[in-house]
């Protein structure tokens, strides 16, 4: 009897030795070594901006209930180091910021966000009688019917000097598409929104933002600016730079209004603090949450957030920022409660994939190998410069080929050859709005095509100067062959 009880004393331990490593396999199991989870992030932060020319970046991730790492990368031009500290741009990042702001409001019963925009402003008289059906929600889906090809955004000259000025274009607007039945990404929405809330709270919008947002989150290094000229100004914010053939090329931010919609220059340790609130809720009623981390109703772009999931399912909330000589990119993992953003003092670059520092991160901290592409800069600048080589080569060939030409050339010989040698000026003079369609209705100004696609247009160029020394070779053969032929025709 003795021995039977201990048996099963034995066994029941055993069964419940089982459950607790089941349950809590954490503390049954060998604990992660974090340290070597930070040397895997670093070298792969390390490894990334090498692969893409990319000299300084700030990383941030929240985990759980804490600011799990924050640091910087690389150094500046003078030899300071990056740190967690130090301040960034972070451009489309901006909105999401912009967008509590309203729902702060709109959870303290003093905006509706189903009310019309205009309701709030009876000043306003528009020209489309469709602007009075532009609701508030529709401004924060993207959907409000106003785009970048109908009213000119980074194109716009003059700029635009304060929120006020907003309301102006919408009484002189002819709207793309009726609100809420489309949806088309414009910063100007966002003005609009920041607009409302200066104009509903009576606060300044940047000081709105300290008081309500960045003071009781504790991101005492962040602030917001009305235009890019304001961050050229702040000598503690580092200069931007493009990348062009391979080089970083230090450069300024061309002029543009950006309050509302990409305005806020924040740091790595102030950011791992926002991203731990999305999940903690802390500045929103739970109700009010959930609609701020939801999709919009005809597409994933809710509330200053693309709402989606993740491959496992899980809910996420995203977005990246664009300057021409700074780029952002966030997510937010809801329900690993994990955030990550990963800030640059390089601009949006055709052959980088910035989105790709996230995945890679987040596959490190999940335990996962992170995957690595033959498509980064690095490879295809050199490319690109292999590419710009050869084309000189073969112009430098062509030339003389083409002086040694002996054949008589006909006229439509000719024309044929000028259409086909006229083929990367084309593509050069196509540019803006070829542009304009991949980035889905975005009208670029000039510098901002030249920034994102400078190897590219440099080959280009080279192309197109090749083929017009080869067009004159043509031409000047052409016209010694017709020459030849009349004192031919003449002798006989």
């Amino acid at each position: 009897m003795l021995k039977l009880k201990k048996r099963m004393y034995i066994a029941i331990s055993c069964l419940l030795l089982l459950c607790s490593v089941w349950a809590n396999p954490v503390s049954a199991m060998e604990a992660r070594d974090w340290t070597e989870v930070l040397r895997d992030i670093d070298e792969y932060m390390n490894r990334s901006m090498k692969a893409n020319h990319i000299k300084v970046a700030s990383l941030a991730i929240a985990n759980n209930d804490e600011v799990f790492y924050a640091k910087g990368y690389g150094t500046f031009a003078d030899g300071e180091s990056v740190t967690g500290d130090t301040l960034f741009p972070i451009a489309s990042l901006s909105k999401s910021f912009t967008a509590l702001a309203v729902l702060q409001l709109a959870d303290n019963g003093r905006i509706d966000l189903d009310a019309a925009y205009v309701s709030y402003f009876p000043e306003l008289s528009p020209r489309d009688p469709r602007v009075h059906d532009i609701t508030v929600r529709h401004l924060m889906n993207q959907t409000s019917g106003l785009n970048d090809k109908i009213n000119p955004d980074m194109t716009r000259t003059p700029q635009f000097q304060t929120l006020h000025e907003a309301n102006r274009l919408l009484t002189e607007v002819q709207l793309a598409h009726s609100p809420g039945t489309a949806y088309s990404y414009h910063n100007p929405n966002y003005v609009l929104l920041a607009n409302l809330v200066e104009s509903v709270s009576g606060e300044r919008f940047s000081d709105y933002l300290d008081s309500h947002i960045f003071e009781p989150l504790g991101m005492n290094h962040t602030f917001s600016v009305s235009t890019t000229q304001q961050i050229y100004g702040n000598e503690t914010i580092p200069l931007g730079h493009y990348l062009s053939l391979g080089r970083s090329v230090g450069q300024s931010e061309p002029l543009w209004f950006i309050d509302g919609p990409a305005g806020i220059v924040s740091t790595a340790e102030d950011m791992s603090l926002w991203m731990l609130a999305q999940y903690h809720g802390r500045l929103l009623s739970p109700a009010m949450m959930k609609q701020y981390h939801a999709a919009g109703a005809i597409g994933p772009y809710g509330m200053g957030w693309l709402a989606d999931q993740d491959e496992s399912g899980g809910r996420t909330i995203s977005h990246s920022g664009i300057f021409w000589t700074y780029k952002s990119e966030e997510m937010v993992y809801l329900d690993e409660q994990m955030g990550i953003v990963v800030m640059f003092n390089s601009g949006l670059n055709a052959f980088v994939n910035y989105s790709a520092f996230i995945d890679g991160i987040a596959d490190i901290m999940r335990g996962e190998k992170p995957e690595t592409s033959f498509l980064n800069g690095r490879n295809m600048e050199t490319i690109m410069i292999a590419l710009i080589l050869a084309t000189l080569v073969w112009g430098v060939y062509a030339y003389f080929r083409i002086r040694r030409r002996n054949k008589r050339l006909t006229i439509n010989k000719l024309i044929l050859i000028t259409v086909g040698r006229l083929i990367p000026i084309l593509i050069l003079l196509s540019l803006s709005p070829l542009v304009t369609f991949i980035g889905g209705g975005r009208v670029l100004p000039w510098f901002g095509i030249w920034t994102t696609l400078s190897s590219p247009i440099i080959w280009l160029v080279v192309w197109s100067l090749v083929n017009f020394v080869h067009l004159a070779c043509y031409y000047y053969v052409y016209v010694q062959n017709t020459k030849n032929g009349r004192l031919e025709a003449d002798y006989r």
